[in-house]
């Protein structure tokens, strides 16, 4: 154990050497390690607007296909939020930096339950894209760049792509996000699979994201829980980590726990790795955990830690009929001895709850540096009016804007099929991940180029 904790502390150190290496100027599209800290404009009221009044027929329905007011919405396009799960890119780089596969292993992981850090209380319904609707993101500082795109409306699928800028890794992904209205909350699952290569090891990981769900969309405090089985395939060594996101349960003491395990090829426990999504990873032996549990339980101390863990305060009480709790954690992760800290989130600005919960990382994925206009493609989501509209507080505008581009594209649609056209994606192809073999959307390449003549006006 303290051999894997000095290994682990080893490439904590090296992969923050490597990434103060990377910090350079900014050219072409590159992004300082410092951007904006605050939006133009607060977070708009939904106090006078209703949900019920769309969602009350569409119990069990798919969602993607309804059109919600705007109000509901964060400014940040989906194509915008993919881009955050490079939020915590260090833990790429630091896994790249280990010599030993298992250690690898647990890097991912908590890189992937890093991923999905971002949705805690972001409860705003980011702007479904456009077809052909695109994002790049470069950071030089944390030695990357990432192209995203919008490569099918009908179901609506977006692809991604990120590459470090020194040939270490690549990570990529399609997500077709599947929207469920359940009465009192909104499940959300992220169909699609992540595809991490570390390039330097020729491995390559992959998993799939966890349920997202959001209660008391219609009446009390809304909330979110992450919940379900992530596994994370080493498809090089046959190793699996498998990671339990739970459920909320009774008075909320599992509410953003994660625990789980790697195992190797013969389904032999090596680590544990228990934590929450909300807020950090550790890892530790097996024999170490199971022998904290035991006498976890003899002690009782367990479930007097979590016996009370709702606030019932009358002020933060949920008293309208029919909401669902809101459970209050008042404790952290209780590390268990010998464990190493794989992940720790990084803190939220003090005025996040007034900008949609964004995280330091959410706020300048809408900056527009300058010269940027003439490098972008035409069809990044930064030019969307409808969005630069709600970040600047304009409600009308971002109302109208929003009609109008639906309606542009709905109109596009009926001009292709009058002309047996059929729509062609820029920078994605559909075919087979090579390490899944099942059907993905993968890069062809070609986009930072800078030739974008063939991009339609989609705006």
């Amino acid at each position: 154990v303290r051999r894997s904790s000095s290994r682990v502390i080893l490439g904590h150190l090296v992969a923050f050497l490597t990434s103060a290496l990377l910090v350079r100027s900014v050219s072409l599209g590159g992004r300082p390690c410092l951007g904006k800290k605050t939006l133009p404009a607060q977070m708009i009221s939904r106090n006078n607007f209703s949900v019920w009044s769309i969602l009350k027929k569409c119990i069990g329905m798919e969602l993607t296909k309804i059109a919600m007011p705007v109000v509901f919405n964060e400014p940040l396009s989906f194509l915008q939020r993919l881009s955050e799960y490079m939020e915590h890119t260090h833990l790429i780089h630091e896994a790249c930096c280990l010599s030993d596969s298992i250690e690898r292993m647990q890097v991912v992981a908590a890189f992937a339950v890093s991923a999905v850090a971002s949705q805690w209380e972001r409860t705003g319904k980011p702007f479904n894209p456009l077809l052909g609707e695109t994002y790049e993101l470069i950071r030089e500082d944390e030695g990357y760049r990432l192209i995203s795109e919008q490569v099918s409306h009908h179901p609506p699928v977006s692809a991604f792509h990120a590459e470090s800028l020194k040939h270490d890794f690549v990570f990529h992904g399609s997500i077709c996000p599947k929207l469920k209205f359940w009465g009192k909350s909104i499940e959300a699952e992220p169909k699609g699979t992540m595809t991490l290569e570390l390039l330097k090891h020729k491995e390559a990981y992959t998993w799939t994201n966890p349920l997202c769900c959001v209660h008391n969309v219609i009446i009390g405090t809304l909330w979110i829980e992450q919940y379900g089985t992530v596994e994370i395939l080493n498809h090089s060594t046959g190793d699996k980590c498998i990671l339990n996101f739970k459920p909320c349960g009774m008075f909320g003491k599992e509410l953003h726990k994660v625990e789980g395990h790697i195992q190797d090829k013969r389904k032999k426990k090596l680590r544990v790795i228990y934590g929450k999504w909300t807020e950090c990873m550790y890892s530790v032996d097996p024999k170490v955990y199971e022998t904290h549990k035991k006498s976890e339980k003899k002690t009782g101390g367990e479930s007097k830690k979590t016996k009370q863990v709702m606030d019932t305060s009358p002020e933060n009480s949920c008293e309208e009929e029919g909401s669902d709790d809101v459970p209050e954690i008042q404790e952290t992760v209780t590390m268990v001895p010998g464990s190493a800290l794989l992940w720790r989130i990084s803190p939220r600005p003090p005025h996040s709850a007034q900008m949609y919960n964004f995280t330091n990382f959410a706020m300048t994925l809408n900056e527009l540096e300058p010269g940027a206009e003439r490098l972008l493609a035409p069809t990044d989501c930064r030019f969307r009016p409808d969005i630069r509209a709600m970040e600047s507080g304009d409600i009308d505008t971002a109302s109208t804007e929003k009609e109008r581009l639906e309606e542009k594209q709905r109109a596009a649609r009926k001009e292709r099929s009058r002309g047996d056209e059929e729509w062609s994606t820029q920078w994605f192809q559909f075919g087979t991940n090579p390490h899944t073999e099942a059907e993905d959307w993968l890069y062809t390449g070609g986009y930072f180029d800078r030739s974008y003549s063939d991009c339609l006006n989609i705006y």
